[in-house]
């Protein structure tokens, strides 16, 4: 992961990220049982799910 800060060296709620599986990009919409990230499509609306934080890169963290 790179491009800003991250909770507990993970990504989180808030953070836009690249999902390297889908090549598309999200915001971290929710995070449920700490492993599984929801994905929202920047432009859309559209959600999927990701179960592997390593393969999201953070494009620009969440705003404090």
């Amino acid at each position: 992961m790179r491009g800003g800060r991250v909770k507990d060296g993970k990504v989180w709620v808030g953070d836009r990220v690249r999902d390297e599986d889908t090549g598309r990009y999200a915001v971290v919409s929710d995070v449920r049982e700490g492993k599984t990230y929801i994905l929202r499509a920047l432009t859309g609306g559209r959600e999927w799910t990701s179960e592997s934080p390593e393969r999201l890169t953070v494009t620009a963290p969440r705003r404090e």
